[in-house]
């Protein structure tokens, strides 16, 4: 059996990944070293090993940790890992900037929900308001095996899995890829439009639009337009079309396309892990 050891199990990522864990049948070490955390772990009836102690013993490390932590802690953990055992990181972000640990007998695999789809199935509250997935509602989930050898790709693709239940596919991409999609996608490009979606929102409100009116029409909206764009359920007007290109003259700088450059995506994430830099970026053109 494939023995784990879950770094960070009582935080926020962690306690998530910790509840499906305890439903599986492998052995779980659980690690973790904040009072808070330890007190999450006592709630769910656990008590946390020593880090050295889980780590020496497991096939499978979880790093459910903060990014900006993750090449430190991966240093020491790294260290402590058996010959042939496997560490997985819940983000490309500290693996595409070279901040893992040179170790050629260690396995290194990433693994990142998709959360769950907007159009979907679901059908019980639950899982209707389980945004995040991993408890109730179904997502998809993306994996790379970023080192180590080929069959270690299907272990560390059958443990995702488990951590993000209940996943209805898996994607197998690169590492560059990943980071394609987060962050450049998902939060460089897709977080930032909503968050000026929802300052268009509270605009009209601030111009006396009630604002239940103009949540419900928003919401109601946004519902179209991405069945529009994703489901290709309609094309919009001839009207909307040129309201579409107005807003984007208007709003949009040319070459935005360029956030995928390899380049830029490195720039991306290390100003992420260290937001210090963004003061200092040159980003208007």
């Amino acid at each position: 059996m494939t023995t784990l050891a879950l770094i960070g199990a009582g935080g926020k990522m962690g306690c998530r990944i910790t509840d499906n864990l305890v439903k599986a049948t492998h052995p779980v070490h659980y690690v973790e070293i904040y009072e808070k955390g330890i007190r999450n772990l006592e709630k769910r009836g656990l008590k946390p090993t020593p880090q050295s102690e889980a780590v020496s013993k497991a096939d499978l490390v979880i790093l459910a940790i903060p990014d900006i932590a993750i090449g430190k802690v991966s240093q020491e953990v790294v260290r402590e890992m058996k010959p042939g055992a496997v560490l997985m990181v819940l983000d490309p972000a500290a693996a595409y900037l070279g901040q893992l640990p040179e170790r050629e007998d260690v396995t290194y695999f990433a693994a990142h929900p998709c959360h769950p789809p907007v159009f979907n199935d679901e059908v019980t509250l639950e899982a209707k308001r389980d945004f995040f997935g991993g408890v109730a509602a179904k997502q998809a989930i993306v994996c790379a095996l970023i080192q180590g050898p080929e069959e270690h790709y299907e272990l560390g693709e059958q443990i995702a899995r488990e951590i993000f239940a209940p996943v209805m596919r898996a994607h197998r991409i690169t590492i560059e890829q990943m980071a394609m999609l987060e962050p450049t996608m998902a939060e460089t490009i897709s977080s930032m439009m909503v968050t000026v979606l929802g300052e268009a929102m509270e605009e009209a409100v601030k111009q006396g639009v009630p604002y239940e009116a103009a949540k419900d029409f928003m919401l109601g909206h946004i519902n179209i337009q991405l069945g529009i764009v994703f489901e290709k359920v309609n094309p919009f007007s001839d009207a909307c079309l040129v309201a579409i290109e107005y807003g984007r003259r208007a709003m949009i700088r040319e070459g935005w396309k360029d956030l995928y450059k390899p380049e830029k995506v490195y720039e991306q994430i290390d100003v992420m892990l260290h937001p210090e830099k963004l003061r200092d970026l040159k980003l208007e053109g």
